[in-house]
């Protein structure tokens, strides 16, 4: 893989994490951007009407102390911004020089993603197959457009790949290898899906990128020098904070880790383009076996 390749684009992912406050989304993007110092934050959008069943919006959350209401379709709609709000949230981070994205769950919340002409839209693991968003991002969005591949098959990722090949639209693709679950153990993480997705898609899609819901920020450092170009990991301010996704997030210490390391380990991933660097040149007239001097020199 070229060296070129390993140039990293770190992800914040916000989802929820917002609580449906727009004050404390603008807090994520301030923190994000001057802090964290990432080059992009993902929120999420919902129709939760189009995105739920009847039985599904009007039955209890199934984890009563993280719902913001008293069915799950309320508590959806508690935490949903609309588009003028995410016209807003994009407004805030082209002020503070961050990439804006958000996730599409439907396809009326596709529809007003693509209205806002973002870098990338992503199709969250859950709705990987669903041809209906896909076919609509891949004839009305000319960005780049990431999937997700939580909880997807082997043989549902071919048909992802194939679809989007079709559609010409294969070079816009970035797969995400990712395992569904908040939060999940090291074992279940998987990182030689990356290697796999390469192997057999390398040549087609535009790239890889990889969508971690563990703790710590070490896996992530791995799965760039299998060579990813695109790491996501959900962000909060306060991982006590009420919402299922928080334990499995970054808080802002951890992000800017996340993303110190991760720039340093992109500026390593490369091979020495001399046989002996000019840092080395002075030790080693200074401490290499003399007899091989003058071979080098």
């Amino acid at each position: 893989m070229s060296e070129k390749s390993y140039q990293v684009k770190v992800i914040a992912e916000a989802g929820c994490n917002h609580m449906g406050s727009m004050d404390i989304a603008k807090e994520m993007i301030i923190t994000a951007a001057t802090f964290c110092k990432v080059d992009a934050i993902k929120f999420q959008k919902r129709n939760p009407r189009e995105c739920l069943t009847e039985e599904e919006y009007n039955s209890p959350h199934p984890v009563e102390q993280n719902s913001f209401g008293k069915t799950y379709g309320q508590h959806r709609e508690k935490l949903e911004f609309n588009l003028k709000q995410h016209r807003q949230l994009k407004r805030w981070c082209e002020e503070y020089g961050l990439v804006y994205s958000s996730s599409v769950w439907d396809i009326t919340s596709a529809k007003e993603i693509v209205s806002l002409n973002p870098e990338f839209i992503k199709v969250p693991s859950g709705h990987s197959d669903n041809f209906e968003i896909l076919e609509y991002l891949c004839e009305n969005f000319q960005g780049e457009i990431y999937v997700s591949l939580g909880m997807t098959t082997k043989q549902e990722t071919e048909n992802i790949v194939r679809f989007f090949a079709d559609k010409k639209r294969n070079k816009d693709l970035v797969l995400f290898s990712c395992t569904s679950g908040y939060p999940i153990s090291f074992e279940e993480v998987c990182l030689l899906e990356i290697e796999r997705l390469q192997k057999l898609y390398n040549d087609i899609v535009k790239g890889f990128g990889f969508s971690g819901h563990h703790l710590g920020i070490a896996v992530d450092i791995a799965a760039l020098t299998l060579g990813v170009r695109h790491i996501e990991r959900h962000f909060t301010l306060d991982r006590t904070s009420k919402g299922t996704d928080h334990a499995a997030s970054l808080e802002p210490i951890g992000m800017m880790k996340l993303v110190r390391d991760l720039k340093a380990v992109s500026k390593a991933l490369r091979h020495k383009n001399l046989d002996l660097l000019e840092i080395e040149k002075p030790q080693r007239k200074k401490l290499k076996w003399k007899r091989t001097q003058e071979n080098i020199l």
